[in-house]
């Protein structure tokens, strides 16, 4: 069975899409390039063993050259635990990235997900990093790779944009079809990523980090949803409500049918600390937020089909 297929978006540059793009489930794409010596620029790997051997099987359907850069979007295991299978590549990412890949159990602790057959995994965290950005050059193909100045869906979110193509790879900054999650970054710093430095990029094709490749249109789904989210914490922290009460007191209306529903938790907790005045990205209790969406879920782990 097929995990994933590719989508060409412009010349010499793909998507790699998984269906559905629920929890760790996510898509990656590479550059092909056309001069010597260069080989495939990758964004991201896959969460599993089986999905990045899969991933790389389908670079080579397109081409022979090997992967010699691999960029990492964010530190999230969904993009990041297969890195170690590109063990030719230079691993590129923001310094938080690398301090955050180096700093999160792989794989994830049981009991919070279903059980998923990770395979055998090994960190290897990016070993160039920068903190603004760096310049990728595909053949004759500029690529700039850059961090979007504040914690946004994390401390540590990068994207790749390819002007000449109108191409976007925004990693999880954009989540077509399924629900944000919030919680390791900030509700209003997304919101700004999203209105001041995604938008006005005026990118016609946007690879997002889960679900099929799209059109700006999505920036407005995104900021819809984040917003639902504080205004939902507003009402919620000013009635005395925790993030779980007030998740569970909440008609999610437009939104109900995104994937993952019960990552409102997860946001609210992240939203209810912003309005406590924490700083963007400020560490969270993650094992209570976590807990609270499993309890959110009828107690049973949250569905992961990777």
């Amino acid at each position: 069975m097929s995990l994933g297929h590719v989508k060409q978006v412009s010349e010499d540059v793909y998507a790699y899409l998984q269906p559905d793009g629920s929890w760790y489930i996510n898509n990656t794409g590479f550059l092909v390039s056309r001069g010597g010596g260069a080989g495939v620029i990758s964004v991201d790997a896959a969460s599993t063993e089986r999905r990045t051997r899969a991933y790389l099987d389908a670079i080579k359907s397109v081409t022979e050259k090997p992967v010699r850069t691999l960029v990492n979007t964010h530190h999230h295991g969904d993009h990041t635990h297969g890195n170690y299978l590109m063990s030719g590549a230079t691993i590129v990412g923001h310094e938080r990235c690398r301090d955050g890949i180096l700093n999160t159990p792989m794989p994830p602790p049981p009991g919070i997900w279903s059980e998923v057959d990770w395979g055998h995994l090994e960190p290897a965290p990016p070993f160039l990093t920068y903190t603004e950005g760096v310049t990728l050059w595909s053949g004759d193909l500029r690529c700039e790779v850059r961090y979007v100045g504040t914690p946004a869906h994390t401390t540590n979110d990068s994207i790749i944009s390819i002007p000449e193509r109108s191409v976007v790879f925004t990693g999880d900054l954009l989540f077509n079809g399924g629900t944000p999650f919030a919680l390791q970054g900030s509700v209003s710093g997304w919101i700004e990523v999203l209105e001041t430095v995604l938008r006005p990029l005026g990118a016609q094709t946007l690879v997002p980090g889960h679900g099929p490749v799209c059109g700006p249109e999505v920036i407005d789904e995104m900021l819809a949803y984040l917003r639902f989210v504080q205004q939902t914490a507003r009402q919620g922290h000013a009635a005395g409500l925790t993030p779980l009460e007030a998740a569970r007191a909440t008609d999610l209306g437009e939104f109900k049918d995104l994937l993952d529903s019960e990552r409102i938790v997860g946001n609210l907790h992240r939203a209810y600390l912003e309005l406590d005045g924490a700083q963007r990205g400020a560490p969270v209790d993650l094992a209570a937020a976590l807990g609270d969406m499993v309890a959110y879920n009828g107690g049973q782990p949250l569905s992961c089909h990777a």
